[in-house]
């Protein structure tokens, strides 16, 4: 006997990586368990919370961050499952189930990543205190819990709610709060948008990133890494597992099934290592300086002789410091820098492996082939489809 088909209502905002990654994991629980479902979304991808009254649906699956939207909802009468930002009041919605993003296990897992490359002082950059976004202040709470387990003196500044009004003022007071942390902290953004203020005022301010300040992000926002210079570590949310549990919860309701309204916490994936946390615990000067001007010119052909001229320093001299900080020269850090640079783009960009030997200096696919080969075993186009899977 065949399933009953229902019409089930999605009502998020398909704009935001975090809804479209929830959804991602909704299909999947389609998919997998072969419910039918008929899927009521809007033509954009964002609905319209005017018709909300006006559904004529089974179920709904909903982004309870939307205060309105909750609100809304509270009078419908079929199953909700409510999908959100892990509110740790235990009255939040007690009356629907709840699946939610674990934003202790978010911070936690920034802060051992930072931990595990040998940093030892940590900030924190947040939402303003009168934000509705109520997520940023649990994520803020469990930095400051992390910074007194272990120890920590917690610095964390919230700043501005942005708008084309006050971004430079805005980003001002992001620079003053900049200058006061100590060389080597590493800082935890609250979300990927507020990592790329940091980034920014890193350039504004000529602060070395990863070597002087390190940053990393929440949400793996790939937008943002193409609108950054220097590529920014995440933490990858659980946002499918997230989509899949509210599917299989509501799954359950509509079978008339008995379902805990427990909320259900879900940790994050893992940490998409880039640039922003390679850091390498340096501490001369003018490592520092010729690093950041070798991970900015590596793929613009530059040899040896184009740092030594930057930095006005003896190639003696300079080699000597390498060596002591790096075991390694100059040339061997510009050659690995070029291939770094290649590998990244090979594995998150669909660029052609001829414009990505163009773009990282090589002078020709041929030769690029050979230097990649050699260096990892595998040609570009082999270490592009392993990366795929």
């Amino acid at each position: 006997m065949s399933e009953q088909p229902y019409k089930v209502a999605l009502l998020f905002n398909a704009n935001k990586i975090y809804d479209r990654s929830v959804i991602k994991g909704i299909g999947q629980y389609i998919q997998a368990s072969q419910c039918t479902w008929d899927i009521f979304m809007e033509d954009d991808f964002v609905y319209h919370k005017e018709d909300i009254q006006n559904l004529s649906i089974d179920g709904i699956i909903a982004d309870f961050d939307d205060i309105e939207t909750a609100e809304l909802l509270h009078n419908i009468e079929v199953p909700i499952i409510a999908v959100g930002g892990s509110y740790q009041n235990p009255a939040y919605y007690p009356d629907l189930p709840y699946v939610a993003t674990d934003n202790y296990a978010l911070v936690e897992t920034a802060f051992l990543h930072l931990k595990q490359k040998g940093i030892n002082r940590f900030a924190f950059y947040g939402y303003p205190a009168e934000s509705e976004k109520h997520w940023s202040l649990e994520r803020q709470n469990a930095f400051i819990h992390l910074m007194r387990h272990y120890e920590h003196e917690p610095q964390y500044y919230l700043g501005d709610k942005t708008n084309s009004q006050n971004w430079l003022e805005s980003q001002n007071k992001l620079c003053e709060w900049l200058k006061t942390l100590a060389k080597h902290t590493g800082i935890i953004a609250v979300t990927d948008a507020r990592a790329r203020h940091l980034l920014q005022a890193c350039e504004q301010l000529k602060i070395v990133v990863p070597d002087e300040l390190c940053i990393i992000g929440i949400d793996n926002e790939e937008l943002i890494q193409y609108l950054s210079r220097t590529s920014l570590s995440s933490v990858v949310q659980g946002t499918s597992q997230i989509g899949y549990q509210a599917a299989k919860l509501l799954h359950q309701k509509l079978s008339k099934q008995t379902v805990s309204h427990k909320p259900i916490l879900i940790p994050p994936t893992r940490v998409e290592e880039r640039r922003s946390t390679d850091y390498r615990s340096l501490q001369d000067p003018f490592v520092i300086q010729a690093m950041h001007f070798i991970r900015h010119r590596a793929c613009q052909g530059i040899k040896t002789e184009q740092v030594l001229d930057h930095l006005r320093i003896s190639r003696s001299n300079l080699e000597q410091r390498f060596k002591i900080e790096m075991n390694k020269t100059i040339h061997q850090v510009i050659h690995e820098e070029k291939l770094s640079r290649a590998q990244y783009m090979l594995r998150f960009t669909d660029v052609s492996t001829q414009e990505i030997a163009e773009m990282c200096g090589y002078p020709s696919l041929q030769y690029f082939y050979a230097v990649f080969k050699k260096e990892y075993g595998k040609t570009p186009k082999e270490f592009r489809v392993k990366s795929s899977f």
